[in-house]
């Protein structure tokens, strides 16, 4: 199609008339990206601090991604798992290093990494505590769409439409540890954590509260799964920000993992490789595209030291968030880690800077009304940083002060 062909569509009436109406869109098209920026399809260019929800890892069209996928869409693009496939084993090497010997299974999505988490804590129940089933996740968590993740997740708002939900799943407060000892019971066969929250509005753990956990957990025979969907792939200035913290038992990662292409992985230790052959399966999961591209996003982080960038440019994102809070009373309290950052909207005002921010050229996201979210590309530079601190200084100085 081309560039006249795609402006002169009225691609929101299409989407009205075609596609289910499950997201609540921001009011523009986007026909292209590269690097930290994105067009629409009327020609504007954004700085884009959202990256496909902390997806796009190497920013828009990364070179690497790109030259892996169209050399592997010429050699083999899907073979299913009745054979072997070197793409896959390789991008399960490289994570197998990343991990400390960690073996991988590959899925399509974050919330099939976590679904597969839970059956394989399920069959440690059934092995080695006397068919324990339940899972302890924590409030203001996110785990999932399908039935079992809602469960998981930590969020009324999530969970209400879907009830009864599946049995299994309680929730309790983040950082409380004796809360999540008062709700260990004989059922229990698990904890599901995220070391830090990310749809719940970035909230890193307390690294007492995370080693506690792990302590518990060893004590009374349960299994740590560690959700790095959002926080996973550098973003945090660790490859895995449970490296911050503790060694979990098993790992769920998604998102950045392939820079773009949809993959998702369940990784798991010594303790808990539990799954025998039929237990459990995917048609697409690792197959040779995703996992080539995921091969690409892994040696690009490590060749390009984008790991190190993010806890350097974190730092300087968060120093010009502190800067603005000082000067703007409607925001405060900058948290996070690494390049996942947050900070505080009075008067439930996010999803207003969210809006003026894009008219001004820069993508933002509020998690909640009073929480604005950044999670920009691991390759963000200080000139970026520059660029959306003035955009964000511009557009909260035009907020109306509310008494």
């Amino acid at each position: 199609m081309t560039t006249t062909e795609v402006n002169n569509r009225d691609w929101v009436a299409l989407e009205h008339q075609y596609y289910q109406g499950t997201f609540k869109r921001q009011p523009l098209t986007l026909v292209r990206g590269e690097g930290t920026r994105v067009w629409d399809s009327q020609g504007n260019v954004y700085l884009d601090f959202v990256a496909g929800i902390a997806v796009n890892v190497l920013g828009h069209c990364h070179p690497a991604i790109v030259e892996a996928v169209q050399q592997q869409v010429t050699q083999l693009v899907h073979v299913s798992n009745l054979y072997y496939n070197t793409r896959q084993i390789e991008l399960a090497e490289l994570l197998g290093q990343q991990s400390q010997g960690m073996r991988s299974f590959f899925s399509n999505s974050g919330a099939e990494a976590n679904e597969g988490a839970i059956k394989l804590a399920r069959k440690y129940g059934r092995l080695h505590r006397n068919g324990a089933y339940e899972i302890i996740s924590m409030n203001n968590s996110f785990h999932g769409r399908t039935l079992a993740t809602t469960a998981a997740t930590g969020q009324a708002a999530y969970q209400a439409t879907w009830a009864p939900l599946p049995d299994g799943f309680k929730q309790v407060p983040f950082n409380d540890l004796e809360a999540l000892k008062a709700a260990t019971s004989e059922k229990t066969v698990g904890i599901l954590i995220e070391a830090v929250q990310g749809e719940g509005g970035i909230w890193p753990s307390d690294k007492a509260y995370m080693q506690g956990v792990r302590d518990w957990c060893d004590e009374q025979n349960l299994v740590l799964i560690c959700d790095e969907i959002q926080a996973g792939m550098g973003r945090t200035g660790k490859f895995f920000s449970w490296e911050h913290y503790v060694r979990p038992d098993i790992v769920t990662m998604a998102k950045g993992l392939a820079g773009g292409v949809p993959i998702g992985a369940m990784l798991t230790g010594p303790r808990t490789d539990l799954f025998t052959p039929g237990d459990h399966g995917t048609t697409f999961g690792g197959n040779p595209l995703a996992s080539a591209a995921g091969i690409a996003t892994i040696r690009t982080i490590q060749e390009n030291h984008l790991i190190e960038n993010a806890a350097q440019m974190g730092e300087y994102w968060n120093s010009k968030l502190v800067e603005l809070c000082t000067r703007y009373p409607i925001i405060d309290s900058p948290r996070g880690i690494g390049l996942m950052r947050a900070v505080h909207v009075q008067h439930g005002l996010a999803a207003t800077i969210v809006q003026k921010a894009l008219e001004h050229g820069l993508l933002l996201n509020s998690t909640a009304p009073d929480t604005l979210r950044m999670i920009p590309p691991l390759v963000l530079n200080h000139g970026d940083i520059d660029e959306a601190t003035a955009i964000m200084d511009l557009v909260l100085s035009k907020i109306e002060p509310i008494a």
